[in-house]
């Protein structure tokens, strides 16, 4: 079998039941066993999962479109109850896509999902048709914590990888391109095996307004929405331009203004949004596109921000609005091709699911589909072990220190989630 061909049996036919229920924690993950967790939180809402009632492993060119076609299989042999009725209850899937075509990935329906939004709390049970299961007592667990964590050079080292960025920018002046998203890997090791929860729990809430999220060992806290479809309303939050901060409040703000009137940052920006609106144009039938972007501040950094939205003129679900999008220019540049072909020469290391969407999607198409950042992904191999990853857009302007000075911002809040 190629990697283009997905790996898979026939669709399965499943029983779905999602009910209405109480005594569920105030974090959702602490409902997550210790094997196998699947996580989409942000705010204390989202949903989490376990079991695994149907799994497809994809690679390849038609990944996305493969994926489309056996989740549609999936939900028209369902048998659905859902007597929730809200975004993310029913039949619902967890995916995480490769960066590249050959870079595996996956798309997984759990037996037990445990859910929240807007102050209702559910459970959904899927199960083979031939039986339905009853709703399980919830129970909280208690992670693992991580002791003693070391930190390595992944593919390069930063001395490295700044003279990858020099040769980019090189490259950009020389006219090949006018924009290219470089990434590095940091390799963390603990001295005894990795509990995914202990990160997972630190990240929600050190970063509760990002989109914390688990699929098959790759965990993160990410910022940036790639694509929401719910009910008809298409959006996109797009980051592009960043700033570390200080902690001192007032020099932040000072920061904050600096980055707002950064040519170089506004420069990168505007291609990232550029991207995204024109690849959502043909999908809506009206669009927002903000002439300035906001500073969006977290814990850590600032970025430059836009929220793009339209209606949806087309059928189009989550994730095929998701393939369409991807790559854009915030992870991969412009021209997309051209940037494509660079980050293959001279990045030299597999970006595996980093920097590819990530999410859940609902048996209408209805779901949420973020970039993949501020991330780790398990080490199968190795249970002590996780690839830490960060990026930044390099421009003509781009100072190579400055941008590695960014990507170790960029890699903080995975770095401290595994603290002790």
């Amino acid at each position: 079998m190629s990697l283009s061909e997905p790996v898979r049996n026939q669709a399965p036919r499943l029983v779905v039941r999602s009910q209405v229920v109480d005594d569920v924690s105030a974090q959702l993950l602490d409902h997550l066993p210790a094997e196998g967790g699947l996580a989409w939180v942000r705010r204390g809402d989202g949903q989490v999962g376990w079991g695994v009632a149907a799994r497809l492993d994809v690679a390849g060119g038609n990944r996305f479109q493969d994926a489309m076609h056996w989740w549609q299989e999936v939900t028209s042999a369902a048998v659905v109850r859902d007597d929730v009725g809200v975004p993310g209850s029913g039949l619902v899937c967890f995916g995480s896509f490769g960066f590249t075509d050959e870079d595996p990935s996956v798309l997984v329906i759990p037996e037990i999902i445990v859910g929240r939004r807007a102050g209702t709390t559910w459970v959904t049970t899927l199960s083979p048709a031939s039986s339905l299961a009853a709703p399980p007592e919830l129970v909280k667990h208690e992670p693992s914590p991580v002791y003693d964590v070391t930190f390595a050079d992944g593919a390069r080292t930063g001395t490295a990888w700044s003279s990858i960025v020099a040769e980019a920018v090189r490259r950009i002046t020389a006219g090949e391109l006018d924009k290219v998203v470089l990434a590095r890997d940091l390799i963390a090791i603990a001295a005894q095996p990795i509990d995914l929860r202990w990160p997972l729990h630190r990240l929600a809430t050190s970063y509760p307004n990002c989109w914390t999220f688990s699929v098959d060992g790759l965990i993160g806290a990410t910022p940036e929405l790639l694509v929401r479809r719910e009910k008809g309303l298409i959006t996109s939050r797009v980051l592009a331009g960043t700033i570390r901060r200080t902690g001192d409040d007032a020099h932040d703000l000072a920061l904050a203004a600096s980055l707002a009137r950064s040519s170089k940052d506004l420069e990168e920006h505007e291609y990232a949004v550029r991207s995204v609106a024109e690849a959502l144009e043909p999908h809506c039938k009206s669009m927002n596109v903000p002439e300035t972007p906001f500073v969006l501040h977290l814990p850590n950094v600032m970025h430059l921000a836009t929220d793009v939205a339209g209606v949806a003129n087309n059928g189009a679900s989550a994730l095929g609005l998701a393939a369409a999008l991807h790559p854009s220019a915030a992870i991969c540049g412009t021209p997309t091709p051209v940037a494509r072909d660079l980050i293959g020469e001279i990045e030299g290391m597999q970006r595996g699911r980093f920097s590819g969407p990530v999410g859940w999607m609902d048996a209408s198409g209805d779901g949420e589909w973020c970039i993949a950042l501020r991330c780790g992904q398990a080490d199968p191999d190795n249970p002590r072990r996780m690839h830490l990853f960060a990026g930044a857009g390099i421009v003509a302007g781009s100072n190579p220190n400055a941008e590695l000075a960014e990507t170790n911002a960029k890699l903080v809040p995975m770095r401290d989630a595994l603290g002790d």
